[in-house]
Protein backbone atom coordinates (compact mmCIF):
# COMPACT_ATOMS: atom_id res chain seq x y z
CA UNK A 1 0.00 0.00 0.00
CA UNK A 2 1.26 3.48 -0.87
CA UNK A 3 1.66 6.21 1.71
CA UNK A 4 -1.68 7.67 0.59
CA UNK A 5 -3.40 4.27 0.94
CA UNK A 6 -3.60 3.07 -2.68
CA UNK A 7 -3.47 -0.72 -2.55
CA UNK A 8 -1.79 -2.85 -5.20
CA UNK A 9 -2.03 -6.63 -5.09
CA UNK A 10 1.31 -8.38 -5.56
CA UNK A 11 1.45 -11.74 -7.32
CA UNK A 12 4.22 -14.20 -7.98
CA UNK A 13 4.94 -15.64 -11.42
CA UNK A 14 5.84 -19.33 -11.41
CA UNK A 15 6.70 -22.01 -13.94
CA UNK A 16 7.02 -24.93 -11.51
CA UNK A 17 5.15 -25.77 -8.32
CA UNK A 18 8.50 -25.96 -6.52
CA UNK A 19 8.62 -22.15 -6.75
CA UNK A 20 5.53 -21.67 -4.57
CA UNK A 21 7.42 -21.55 -1.24
CA UNK A 22 9.61 -18.79 -2.69
CA UNK A 23 6.51 -16.79 -3.65
CA UNK A 24 5.17 -17.09 -0.10
CA UNK A 25 8.56 -16.31 1.46
CA UNK A 26 9.08 -13.19 -0.64
CA UNK A 27 5.66 -11.73 0.15
CA UNK A 28 3.33 -12.58 -2.74
CA UNK A 29 -0.39 -12.11 -2.05
CA UNK A 30 -1.18 -14.83 -4.58
CA UNK A 31 0.03 -16.55 -7.73
CA UNK A 32 -0.48 -14.01 -10.48
CA UNK A 33 0.70 -16.26 -13.30
CA UNK A 34 1.21 -20.01 -13.39
CA UNK A 35 2.77 -20.90 -16.75
CA UNK A 36 1.26 -24.36 -17.20
CA UNK A 37 3.02 -25.19 -20.48
CA UNK A 38 6.00 -26.34 -18.44
CA UNK A 39 3.92 -29.33 -17.29
CA UNK A 40 4.29 -30.61 -20.86
CA UNK A 41 7.96 -29.92 -21.48
CA UNK A 42 10.79 -32.44 -20.88
CA UNK A 43 8.39 -35.38 -20.59
CA UNK A 44 8.31 -38.61 -22.55
CA UNK A 45 4.50 -38.79 -22.47
CA UNK A 46 1.70 -36.28 -22.47
CA UNK A 47 0.39 -35.37 -19.00
CA UNK A 48 -3.08 -36.78 -18.37
CA UNK A 49 -5.90 -35.17 -16.41
CA UNK A 50 -4.64 -36.56 -13.08
CA UNK A 51 -1.15 -35.17 -13.75
CA UNK A 52 -2.65 -31.75 -14.35
CA UNK A 53 -4.87 -32.03 -11.28
CA UNK A 54 -1.94 -32.89 -9.01
CA UNK A 55 -0.13 -29.73 -10.14
CA UNK A 56 -3.15 -27.47 -9.75
CA UNK A 57 -3.98 -28.86 -6.31
CA UNK A 58 -0.47 -27.81 -5.29
CA UNK A 59 -1.17 -24.23 -6.40
CA UNK A 60 -4.77 -23.55 -5.39
CA UNK A 61 -5.61 -22.89 -1.74
CA UNK A 62 -1.99 -22.70 -0.58
CA UNK A 63 -1.60 -21.37 2.96
CA UNK A 64 -0.32 -17.81 2.79
CA UNK A 65 -1.63 -17.14 -0.72
CA UNK A 66 -5.06 -15.64 -1.38
CA UNK A 67 -5.56 -16.76 -4.96
CA UNK A 68 -4.00 -18.58 -7.90
CA UNK A 69 -4.16 -17.50 -11.54
CA UNK A 70 -3.70 -20.48 -13.85
CA UNK A 71 -2.89 -19.61 -17.44
CA UNK A 72 -3.88 -22.26 -19.96
CA UNK A 73 -0.91 -23.67 -21.78
CA UNK A 74 1.06 -21.47 -24.17
CA UNK A 75 2.47 -24.22 -26.34
CA UNK A 76 3.71 -23.66 -29.87
CA UNK A 77 6.14 -20.95 -30.85
CA UNK A 78 9.35 -22.21 -29.22
CA UNK A 79 7.73 -24.64 -26.75
CA UNK A 80 6.42 -28.08 -27.72
CA UNK A 81 5.17 -31.18 -25.97
CA UNK A 82 6.67 -34.69 -26.35
CA UNK A 83 4.81 -36.20 -29.31
CA UNK A 84 4.58 -33.01 -31.35
CA UNK A 85 7.48 -32.15 -33.61
CA UNK A 86 8.06 -28.45 -34.14
CA UNK A 87 6.77 -27.34 -37.51
CA UNK A 88 9.05 -25.24 -39.65
CA UNK A 89 7.33 -21.93 -39.15
CA UNK A 90 9.25 -18.92 -40.39
CA UNK A 91 7.83 -16.79 -37.57
CA UNK A 92 6.94 -19.18 -34.75
CA UNK A 93 6.02 -16.38 -32.32
CA UNK A 94 3.37 -15.33 -34.84
CA UNK A 95 2.31 -18.87 -35.60
CA UNK A 96 0.18 -21.63 -34.11
CA UNK A 97 0.65 -21.05 -30.38
CA UNK A 98 -1.17 -20.28 -27.13
CA UNK A 99 -4.96 -19.96 -27.50
CA UNK A 100 -4.73 -20.65 -31.24
CA UNK A 101 -3.14 -24.01 -30.46
CA UNK A 102 -5.71 -24.75 -27.73
CA UNK A 103 -8.65 -24.07 -30.04
CA UNK A 104 -7.12 -26.36 -32.66
CA UNK A 105 -6.22 -29.17 -30.25
CA UNK A 106 -9.52 -29.09 -28.34
CA UNK A 107 -9.12 -32.55 -26.79
CA UNK A 108 -5.88 -31.50 -25.10
CA UNK A 109 -7.45 -28.23 -24.07
CA UNK A 110 -10.38 -30.01 -22.42
CA UNK A 111 -8.06 -32.24 -20.41
CA UNK A 112 -6.48 -29.17 -18.87
CA UNK A 113 -9.78 -27.37 -18.31
CA UNK A 114 -11.28 -30.37 -16.52
CA UNK A 115 -8.33 -30.52 -14.15
CA UNK A 116 -8.45 -26.77 -13.48
CA UNK A 117 -12.16 -26.96 -12.71
CA UNK A 118 -11.72 -29.94 -10.40
CA UNK A 119 -8.98 -28.08 -8.50
CA UNK A 120 -11.16 -24.98 -8.12
CA UNK A 121 -12.97 -26.42 -5.10
CA UNK A 122 -9.79 -25.93 -3.01
CA UNK A 123 -9.67 -22.14 -3.06
CA UNK A 124 -9.88 -18.94 -5.05
CA UNK A 125 -8.91 -19.71 -8.63
CA UNK A 126 -8.67 -17.55 -11.71
CA UNK A 127 -8.28 -18.98 -15.19
CA UNK A 128 -6.53 -16.95 -17.86
CA UNK A 129 -6.36 -17.45 -21.62
CA UNK A 130 -3.16 -16.33 -23.41
CA UNK A 131 -2.68 -14.41 -26.64
CA UNK A 132 -6.32 -13.49 -27.25
CA UNK A 133 -6.42 -11.34 -30.38
CA UNK A 134 -10.16 -10.89 -30.88
CA UNK A 135 -13.66 -11.50 -29.62
CA UNK A 136 -14.15 -14.82 -31.46
CA UNK A 137 -11.28 -16.48 -29.62
CA UNK A 138 -12.43 -15.59 -26.12
CA UNK A 139 -16.02 -16.55 -26.88
CA UNK A 140 -14.92 -19.93 -28.24
CA UNK A 141 -12.61 -20.53 -25.27
CA UNK A 142 -15.46 -19.67 -22.89
CA UNK A 143 -17.84 -21.95 -24.81
CA UNK A 144 -15.47 -24.89 -24.41
CA UNK A 145 -14.90 -24.00 -20.75
CA UNK A 146 -18.66 -23.93 -20.10
CA UNK A 147 -19.13 -27.21 -21.95
CA UNK A 148 -16.50 -28.91 -19.78
CA UNK A 149 -17.94 -27.34 -16.63
CA UNK A 150 -21.46 -28.56 -17.42
CA UNK A 151 -20.17 -32.08 -18.14
CA UNK A 152 -18.47 -32.19 -14.72
CA UNK A 153 -21.54 -30.83 -12.94
CA UNK A 154 -23.69 -33.44 -14.67
CA UNK A 155 -21.42 -36.11 -13.15
CA UNK A 156 -21.85 -34.58 -9.71
CA UNK A 157 -18.32 -33.21 -9.50
CA UNK A 158 -17.93 -30.51 -6.86
CA UNK A 159 -16.52 -27.28 -8.29
CA UNK A 160 -15.53 -23.88 -6.98
CA UNK A 161 -18.27 -21.24 -7.01
CA UNK A 162 -16.53 -18.08 -8.17
CA UNK A 163 -13.99 -18.91 -10.86
CA UNK A 164 -12.88 -15.70 -12.54
CA UNK A 165 -12.11 -15.74 -16.25
CA UNK A 166 -9.48 -13.42 -17.65
CA UNK A 167 -7.31 -12.89 -20.69
CA UNK A 168 -3.77 -11.88 -21.39
CA UNK A 169 -3.48 -8.59 -23.22
CA UNK A 170 -0.35 -9.15 -25.28
CA UNK A 171 -1.45 -8.61 -28.88
CA UNK A 172 -1.99 -5.07 -30.24
CA UNK A 173 -5.38 -6.02 -31.68
CA UNK A 174 -6.56 -6.93 -28.17
CA UNK A 175 -5.79 -3.39 -27.04
CA UNK A 176 -7.75 -1.95 -29.96
CA UNK A 177 -10.83 -4.06 -29.19
CA UNK A 178 -10.35 -4.03 -25.40
CA UNK A 179 -13.70 -2.35 -24.87
CA UNK A 180 -15.47 -5.33 -26.43
CA UNK A 181 -13.21 -7.88 -24.72
CA UNK A 182 -13.88 -6.31 -21.30
CA UNK A 183 -17.53 -7.29 -21.62
CA UNK A 184 -16.53 -10.96 -21.89
CA UNK A 185 -14.16 -11.35 -18.93
CA UNK A 186 -13.61 -10.63 -15.24
CA UNK A 187 -10.08 -9.25 -15.56
CA UNK A 188 -7.26 -8.33 -17.90
CA UNK A 189 -3.60 -9.19 -17.33
CA UNK A 190 -1.09 -7.31 -19.46
CA UNK A 191 1.70 -9.54 -20.73
CA UNK A 192 4.34 -6.95 -21.51
CA UNK A 193 6.94 -9.45 -22.76
CA UNK A 194 4.96 -10.22 -25.89
CA UNK A 195 3.07 -6.93 -26.10
CA UNK A 196 6.32 -4.97 -26.39
CA UNK A 197 7.65 -7.48 -28.92
CA UNK A 198 4.60 -7.18 -31.14
CA UNK A 199 4.07 -3.43 -30.77
CA UNK A 200 7.67 -2.56 -31.60
CA UNK A 201 8.17 -5.36 -34.16
CA UNK A 202 11.16 -6.72 -32.25
CA UNK A 203 12.20 -10.33 -31.89
CA UNK A 204 13.23 -10.22 -28.23
CA UNK A 205 15.47 -13.27 -28.56
CA UNK A 206 17.36 -11.76 -31.50
CA UNK A 207 20.51 -10.24 -30.00
CA UNK A 208 20.92 -7.90 -32.98
CA UNK A 209 17.77 -5.95 -32.10
CA UNK A 210 17.36 -6.42 -28.34
CA UNK A 211 18.52 -2.85 -27.81
CA UNK A 212 15.18 -1.78 -29.33
CA UNK A 213 13.18 -3.78 -26.77
CA UNK A 214 12.06 -0.89 -24.58
CA UNK A 215 9.27 -1.01 -21.95
CA UNK A 216 9.38 2.79 -21.61
CA UNK A 217 8.70 3.41 -25.30
CA UNK A 218 5.89 6.02 -25.53
CA UNK A 219 3.78 3.67 -27.64
CA UNK A 220 4.00 0.93 -25.00
CA UNK A 221 3.05 3.28 -22.16
CA UNK A 222 0.10 4.68 -24.13
CA UNK A 223 -1.19 1.20 -24.89
CA UNK A 224 -0.94 0.15 -21.25
CA UNK A 225 -2.80 3.28 -20.17
CA UNK A 226 -5.49 2.58 -22.76
CA UNK A 227 -5.99 -0.96 -21.44
CA UNK A 228 -6.17 0.18 -17.80
CA UNK A 229 -8.60 2.99 -18.56
CA UNK A 230 -10.89 0.72 -20.60
CA UNK A 231 -10.76 -2.05 -18.02
CA UNK A 232 -11.63 0.28 -15.14
CA UNK A 233 -14.40 1.93 -17.12
CA UNK A 234 -15.89 -1.53 -17.63
CA UNK A 235 -15.53 -2.31 -13.93
CA UNK A 236 -12.89 -5.03 -14.22
CA UNK A 237 -9.47 -5.35 -12.63
CA UNK A 238 -6.30 -4.88 -14.66
CA UNK A 239 -3.09 -6.68 -13.74
CA UNK A 240 0.39 -6.78 -15.27
CA UNK A 241 2.35 -10.02 -15.28
CA UNK A 242 5.19 -9.30 -17.71
CA UNK A 243 8.77 -8.66 -16.67
CA UNK A 244 8.08 -4.93 -16.65
CA UNK A 245 6.01 -5.43 -13.47
CA UNK A 246 9.06 -6.66 -11.54
CA UNK A 247 11.41 -3.81 -12.42
CA UNK A 248 11.59 -1.37 -9.46
CA UNK A 249 12.65 1.49 -11.74
CA UNK A 250 9.21 1.29 -13.39
CA UNK A 251 7.14 0.88 -10.23
CA UNK A 252 6.06 4.49 -9.85
CA UNK A 253 5.08 4.62 -13.53
CA UNK A 254 2.91 1.54 -13.00
CA UNK A 255 1.41 3.06 -9.86
CA UNK A 256 0.58 6.18 -11.86
CA UNK A 257 -1.16 4.01 -14.43
CA UNK A 258 -3.31 2.68 -11.54
CA UNK A 259 -2.80 -1.00 -12.18
CA UNK A 260 -4.64 -3.16 -9.66
CA UNK A 261 -2.10 -5.97 -9.52
CA UNK A 262 1.57 -6.47 -10.34
CA UNK A 263 2.81 -10.03 -10.72
CA UNK A 264 6.50 -10.88 -11.02
CA UNK A 265 9.36 -13.26 -10.30
CA UNK A 266 9.15 -13.80 -6.52
CA UNK A 267 12.72 -12.56 -6.04
CA UNK A 268 11.66 -9.11 -7.30
CA UNK A 269 8.79 -8.69 -4.84
CA UNK A 270 10.61 -7.17 -1.82
CA UNK A 271 12.20 -4.33 -3.83
CA UNK A 272 8.96 -3.51 -5.65
CA UNK A 273 7.02 -3.53 -2.39
CA UNK A 274 9.57 -1.17 -0.85
CA UNK A 275 9.06 1.33 -3.67
CA UNK A 276 5.26 1.09 -3.41
CA UNK A 277 5.34 1.67 0.35
CA UNK A 278 7.65 4.65 -0.06
CA UNK A 279 5.61 6.35 -2.79
CA UNK A 280 2.20 7.96 -3.09
CA UNK A 281 -0.38 7.56 -5.81
CA UNK A 282 -0.53 11.34 -6.15
CA UNK A 283 3.19 11.77 -6.91
CA UNK A 284 3.14 8.67 -9.15
CA UNK A 285 0.34 10.13 -11.25
CA UNK A 286 2.23 13.42 -11.47
CA UNK A 287 5.32 11.51 -12.63
CA UNK A 288 3.28 9.66 -15.25
CA UNK A 289 1.67 12.87 -16.47
CA UNK A 290 5.10 14.36 -17.11
CA UNK A 291 6.38 11.17 -18.74
CA UNK A 292 3.44 11.13 -21.16
CA UNK A 293 4.52 14.53 -22.52
CA UNK A 294 7.82 13.13 -23.81
CA UNK A 295 8.06 11.86 -27.36
CA UNK A 296 11.18 9.69 -27.11
CA UNK A 297 12.25 6.71 -25.04
CA UNK A 298 15.59 8.31 -24.15
CA UNK A 299 13.83 11.34 -22.65
CA UNK A 300 11.54 9.12 -20.61
CA UNK A 301 14.31 6.84 -19.38
CA UNK A 302 16.51 9.79 -18.39
CA UNK A 303 13.67 11.56 -16.56
CA UNK A 304 12.42 8.46 -14.75
CA UNK A 305 15.95 7.47 -13.74
CA UNK A 306 16.63 10.92 -12.27
CA UNK A 307 13.32 10.96 -10.39
CA UNK A 308 13.83 7.50 -8.91
CA UNK A 309 17.37 8.38 -7.80
CA UNK A 310 16.04 11.52 -6.14
CA UNK A 311 13.18 9.79 -4.34
CA UNK A 312 14.95 6.51 -3.51
CA UNK A 313 18.72 7.19 -3.41
CA UNK A 314 19.50 3.98 -1.52
CA UNK A 315 17.77 1.83 -4.13
CA UNK A 316 18.97 3.72 -7.21
CA UNK A 317 22.57 4.87 -6.74
CA UNK A 318 23.87 7.53 -9.09
CA UNK A 319 26.07 5.04 -10.93
CA UNK A 320 23.21 2.55 -11.37
CA UNK A 321 19.88 2.55 -13.21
Amino acid sequence: MTKDHYRVEIGGNIEFIEEIPSAVLHGADGIGLYRTEFIYINREQLPDEEDHLAHYRSVVGVKGLSWATIRTFDLGGDKFFPDKKPSRELNPQLGLRAIRFCLKEVALFKVQLRAILRASVQGKLRIMFPMISGIEEIREAKRIFTEVKNELLAKGTELGKDIEIGIMIEVPSAVIVAEELAKEVDFFSIGTNDLIQYVLAIDRINERVTYLYEPLHPAVLRLIKQVVDIGHKAGIRVAMCGEMAGEPAYTMILLGLELDELSMNPLAIPRVKKIIRGATLKESKALLKKVMTFSSTSEIRSFVGAEMRKRFPEDFPANGQ
